[in-house]
């Protein structure tokens, strides 16, 4: 037996013993060392020890299965909130019980302790709020300068401005903060440089609440309405500044000082019972501030939702502003009723989730709303860029919207993961960093990435297409290279389509063989099922290859004639001489006759009456030709005028032609005024045109006499 209590004495030296006990006394270790070395006391040590061993197990209970049900849950919290809630009432009865023992004399002998704490807070809190009321006039005086200096600057001058405000008002505060530190070591009841702890509590107080009160002075700019980056006016703001800043001291000193006072003069029962009325007392002030501003905002959300004409947005928070109010009148009460259960632990998650979800709400709002002025303000490209590429601005603005508002979804998004991560509904963090949210996260990105660079191909190709077919800038495009550029294009934005609708979906985990398969399969089909838009390409891509027409061509087609205005792979449309638009599929084409091919003929046919001179005809065929060649036709034409001949013979007249040979699809001018000029001659010099004449010789007999029936 003494062998065994020398080995529990042993390991009781080793291993630190649990709770307030008094250490045991240390075993000699010579004796130890002696007992393990004999082979017979160690032995007998081991005996003793089996011995003991069922006797152990048998005190030993099991641990029990912990009960994770809801239910059991639900009971395990309503138990915890009513002793919170007992220990809250019990606190008030133990803090007025301590009270009235304060105030009757049951603390007579500290009456010396509370005497000089009450005169060495006095002087510390009459030159700590006395200095700070005096440097706030000063501070006060500048920032309404500096703020009058900004008035009416830019976004950057007034945030500057409003830095610079911030700054005079935090030196303010550090020093009233630091005399109130020099106040507290050099006077009061035994100035020996030193200070108490209750100074040190109600300086640093001051220091955390007055800071936060200039963080949100700097955010509402109650004052300086020039420096408020925020679309809020001058009296709700000096209204919120008004009641945010009363709660912040309200809450801040009672917590930071107040408390911490009574703990150590009453008692900590009294200090509980000072945070329970207070934490009551702000929680009743937000919520009357909630139920006073209950319209305001809901009117404020609604505008909102009109000026974006009722978009997924709008509709939400027009759905938000008419219920924000008993939102928010619940979120008070859990919080105060989470404080009264676990003021320790609960409340400081709250309060950290709520600041975490606030910070995520405002810089998602200040990302959408620089978003919403970047795409309201429109797109602007610099004069060179325009002339170049006339029509990249239209795309641009077109483009940036949309990708404008895949940007604002995502931000919504992730301000409702950085909300939902602050209040522990989910571990995205967490589940990001595993191999499972890599993968899912990098697939995602990639195919987001691939769907981007498809996009900026897209526009940088049909960027680089309207470069080479604008006529103003560089080479003038051939009407050949005009009909293959337009082509490439329209070819290459569908390829680019599918590759990248393809490969996304290869990224995000879709197995593309089967659609790929499918695909072939589908396109069996259609040209099976679709003759005549496989006839279409076929034909299309023969009378390319054959360059048999390009845009800006004047052709006849399928019986139309007109001017070549797009040219697909599919079709032709053409533009007749009415300016009606005719769309016409390669399948019904048989023949395209080309009119502006290499070179053009006007062919100017006349007739005359048979008793006019034929040289005298051809003479002012050939007078006409050189009054074209006088005007501003003549850099068109390409050869002399073919020599008037005559070519038939009619009824009545003689019909005479002539050619002019100009450049392709220049020879309607020339040929308009050839003609007005050639007719204009025929009248000058008295060559008459063909007319039907009706002679009538009087004196012949009838062919017949009625009076003897017609014989």
């Amino acid at each position: 037996m003494r062998i065994f209590v020398l080995l529990v004495i042993a390991l009781l030296s080793v291993f630190p013993a649990q709770g307030q006990q008094a250490p045991s006394a240390p075993a000699p270790a010579d004796e130890l060392i002696r007992i393990l070395e004999d082979d017979q006391a160690r032995a007998e040590l081991i005996e003793r020890l089996r011995q003991a061993a069922p006797t152990e197990a048998a005190e030993t209970t099991a641990p029990a299965i912990p009960d994770l049900s809801i239910a059991r849950q639900l009971a395990e919290y309503t138990r915890n909130v009513a002793e919170g809630a007992s220990a809250t009432l019990r606190s008030f009865g133990s803090a007025l019980g301590n009270f009235q023992t304060l105030f009757s004399g049951g603390v007579s002998a500290n009456a010396d302790v509370v005497r000089d704490l009450a005169i060495n807070l006095s002087i510390v809190l009459a030159g700590l709020f006395g200095s700070f009321f005096l440097l706030r006039l000063l501070t006060n005086a500048l920032a309404r300068r500096v703020a009058a200096d900004a008035q009416g600057k830019g976004v950057m001058r007034r945030l500057g401005a409003l830095l610079l405000v911030g700054l005079i008002e935090a030196t303010s505060i550090l020093l009233a903060w630091a005399l109130g530190y020099v106040l507290a070591l050099n006077t009061g009841v035994n100035p020996n440089g030193q200070m108490g702890i209750n100074q040190s509590l109600l300086l640093n107080a001051f220091l955390v609440v007055e800071a936060s009160k200039l963080l949100m002075r700097l955010f509402l700019a109650p004052r300086s309405g020039g420096l408020r980056l925020l679309p809020v006016g001058d009296e709700n703001a000096a209204y919120w500044s008004f009641w945010t800043g009363r709660l912040i001291s309200l809450v801040g000193y009672t917590f930071m000082f107040v408390t911490p006072l009574l703990n150590g003069v009453v008692s900590v029962a009294a200090g509980n019972a000072v945070q329970v009325l207070v934490m009551a007392t702000s929680v009743t002030i937000a919520i009357i501030i909630v139920l006073q501003n209950k319209s305001d905002i809901r009117n404020w959300l609604a505008g909102i939702s009109e000026r974006r004409d009722n978009d997924g947005i709008g509709r939400l928070l027009a759905a938000f502003g008419q219920h924000w109010h008993v939102l928010a009148i619940a979120y008070l009460l859990t919080l105060l009723v989470v404080w009264f259960a676990n003021p320790e632990g609960a409340l400081p998650f709250m309060l950290g989730a709520s600041l975490q979800s606030a910070i995520a709400i405002g810089i998602g709002s200040l990302i959408a709303g620089f978003i919403g002025r970047f795409v309201n303000a429109g797109l602007s490209l610099p004069d060179d860029v325009r002339q170049r590429l006339p029509l990249l601005e239209t795309r641009l603005r077109a483009f940036v919207p949309g990708v404008m508002t895949i940007v604002r979804w995502v931000v919504i998004f992730g301000v409702l993961v950085a909300i939902g991560q602050a209040w522990s509904l989910f571990d995205f963090v967490g589940w990001v960093g595993s191999d499972e949210g890599l993968a899912v996260a990098g697939s995602i990105v990639s195919a987001a990435l691939i769907l981007l660079v498809a996009i900026v191909l897209h526009v940088v190709v049909a960027s680089w297409v309207e470069y080479r077919l604008n006529t103003k800038v560089g080479r003038v495009p051939t009407p050949r290279e005009k009909t293959l550029l337009n082509l490439f294009k329209n070819a290459f934005t569908i390829a680019l389509v599918v590759f990248a609708l393809m490969l996304a979906l290869a990224q995000i985990g879709v197995n593309i063989a089967p659609l790929l398969a499918g695909a072939g399969v589908v396109g069996l089909a259609i040209g099976f099922g679709a003759q005549k838009l496989v006839q279409d390409i076929i034909t299309g891509i023969f009378i390319q290859f054959e360059n048999v027409m390009n845009e800006g061509d004047v052709v006849e087609v399928a019986g139309r004639s007109g001017t070549v205005e797009k040219l697909t792979i599919r079709s032709v449309t053409i533009r007749d001489m009415s300016g009606t638009i005719h769309l016409i599929p390669f399948s019904s084409v048989d023949q395209v006759s080309n009119m502006v091919r290499g070179f053009s003929f006007y062919v100017a046919e006349v007739e005359v009456s048979y008793d006019n001179d034929i040289e005298l005809v051809k003479q002012a065929m050939r007078d006409a030709f050189e009054v074209v060649m006088e005007s501003e036709h003549k850099n068109v034409i390409l050869d002399d005028l073919d020599p008037p001949v005559l070519v038939a013979f009619t009824q009545t007249s003689m019909k005479l032609r002539a050619r002019i040979k100009t450049l392709a699809g220049k020879q309607w001018g020339a040929g308009r005024l050839y003609s007005e000029t050639v007719w204009r001659l025929f009248a000058e010099r008295g060559v008459r045109k063909p007319t039907p004449r009706v002679s009538y010789v009087p004196g012949l007999p009838a062919p017949w006499n009625a009076d003897e029936g017609g014989n």
